[in-house]
């Protein structure tokens, strides 16, 4: 049996002290150096990298010198066409070991970012790398290659994050998690919040409205790549990416609006978000380079026969939140079935069909030891107090809004065997440990799959005291917590996965500390959450 390459603790701070000083604004390659000088770092976003294969991943930067340009016909600061952007791969962190060098070009139509497929390099290795253009270079990255598909492999490290709000702390869940030294960090959505100043903040989103256009999306993206924190676990660690609402806007469901905009305007908003999530993330170009409102960021990756990730879109396909034009707005609210009957219409997906589909095709075929789906909202059932006191109430924009889906997924798990499978999620501000059941009203019944799911990175959580009332009616929920902040850490190995829900101190202080607030374990073949 093998595991992934973690390095010591010399090595993580011989690569640390390389990204430290290849991050000095802008070093100087030499006299000679072709190409433009800039006055300031055109890598002042970072770098990246995502979606390890067994021979390559994806590799990200985005020339951008003046990273807020208030002018939409420079964003960035930058202008004129395209710009070559050398890249190199190393075998060691001090680059001296060179595998690839090569050419990528900045375009003006992606805002001068830069997405390298990189493939033909050896699987289940680390590598670093780092682009140069004229007399700058970027910090050096570390990243990694899958192991081959199937082999043998014993160790699994992953992390993953949601909801951090630049306006409502600062991200130091990233530092720490970067310094826990995952194989991958999983981010599950509202990585930006297109919102501006709702509440008293600790930071303010620099232009002080809501994105809502190509420019005000891609100044607010540049804004959260600036913080260092995130930088560092962006350079440190590859990512496996998916979105939630506020990539776009608040409880939004395919063309539908939580502010009941036109469908034809709000798609318009939705190809200027979608084209900015694109140009600052680490995804492929060759399955995500967006058409107009349509960007497909559903994705399957495996790493050995150990564990299989199902990345899931859960905004892009579903159907409208149930009753949608009875609340003040159309996004999220709670409805009982007397008073809702459409949200128990069979017909209804949060995935859309065809990534149904995919999806289940996907974990029928799976021979991973422990599969995981990837996505952003709550799963199980959460009985809730109606306003209208009639019976039980359900919120409309996660799964509770949408149980037919959850009920095929959950069948499907049960009648094709999959193996371990366990969901993880976010958007809810909270951390939760779940039993998902085909059938809740039977407290005997056994789970199916396993659900944890992590708060927010900075985003404030829902009432604590309200959501413990609702828990004598959901004893499927085994851990409930909305008054910290943080993420989830989870190692697997071939019997178990252990699972630590990890709190910073105070996500309103830049050097906030780090603590374990509980732990849990999934035994191999024994579906649902043990508390450790």
């Amino acid at each position: 049996m093998t595991h992934l390459f973690r390095p010591t603790r010399r090595q993580i701070l011989r690569s640390g002290a390389a990204l430290a000083s290849a991050a000095v604004l802008p070093g100087l390659i030499g006299c000679a150096a072709p190409g433009p000088r800039w006055s300031s770092d055109p890598f002042a976003l970072g770098v990246a990298s995502g979606d390890p294969l067994p021979d390559g991943f994806v590799l990200w930067t985005r020339l951008a010198p003046e990273p807020l340009s208030p002018d939409p016909a420079t964003p960035g600061g930058m202008s004129g066409g395209a710009m070559p952007v050398t890249y190199e791969i190393a075998t060691d962190p001090a680059m001296t070991q060179i595998v690839r060098s090569d050419t990528a070009l900045a375009s003006p139509e992606d805002a001068w970012s830069v997405h390298v497929e990189v493939s033909g390099l050896s699987s289940g290795r680390p590598y670093w790398y780092r682009f140069t253009v004229g007399a700058a270079q970027s910090a050096i990255g570390r990243t990694m290659t899958a192991p081959a598909r199937g082999a043998p492999l014993d160790k699994f490290r992953f992390g993953f994050v949601s909801c951090s709000n630049y306006e409502l702390g600062y991200f130091s869940a990233y530092r720490h998690l970067a310094e826990e030294q995952p194989d991958i960090a999983i981010f599950l959505g509202d990585y930006i919040y297109e919102f501006a100043g709702r509440r008293p903040g600790v930071r303010k989103h620099s232009d002080g409205v809501a994105a809502t256009d190509l420019r005000t999306y891609r100044n607010r993206y540049a804004q959260y790549h600036t913080d260092p924190d995130l930088q560092r676990l962006h350079a440190q660690v590859p990512a496996l990416m998916t979105w939630d609402d506020h990539e776009v806007q608040n409880d939004y469901a395919d063309d539908l609006s939580e502010t009941f905009d036109d469908p034809v305007k709000f798609l318009q908003r939705r190809a200027a978000a979608y084209r900015a999530f694109y140009e600052h993330m680490p995804v492929r170009p060759s399955l995500s380079h967006p058409d107009g409102p349509n960007m497909r960021v559903y994705d399957r990756l495996a790493f050995g026969d150990l564990i299989g990730f199902s990345v899931l879109d859960g905004r892009q396909y579903r159907s409208r939140q149930a009753c949608y034009a009875r609340p003040k707005n159309g996004g999220g609210h709670v409805e009982s079935n007397a008073s809702c009957p459409e949200r128990l219409d069979p017909a209804r997906s949060m995935l859309g069909l065809e990534q149904e589909r995919w999806l289940f095709d996907g974990l029928a075929r799976s021979h991973a030891r422990w599969n995981v789906i990837a996505q952003d909202v709550l799963m199980a059932e959460l009985r809730e107090t109606p306003p209208d006191n009639s019976g039980y109430g359900f919120w409309t924009d996660d799964w509770n809004g949408y149980p037919a889906c959850r009920a095929r997924l959950l069948h499907h798990i049960h009648d094709a065997k999959v193996k371990n499978p366990v969901v993880i999620g976010g958007d809810i501000h909270s951390f939760w440990a779940n039993e998902l059941k085909i059938d809740n009203s039977d407290r005997r019944a056994p789970p199916v799959a396993t659900e944890f799911v992590g708060t927010s990175v900075t985003s404030f959580g829902p009432p604590y005291d309200t959501f413990m009332k609702f828990l004598p009616d959901n004893p499927h929920v085994k851990f409930f917590e909305s008054r910290k902040r943080g993420y989830v850490l989870v190692d697997t190995d071939r019997q178990r996965m252990d699972v630590k829900m990890q709190i910073v101190s105070d996500a309103a202080d830049p050097k906030a500390t780090l603590s374990t607030l509980k732990r849990w374990t999934v035994e191999n073949g024994r579906a649902g959450p043990q508390a450790a």
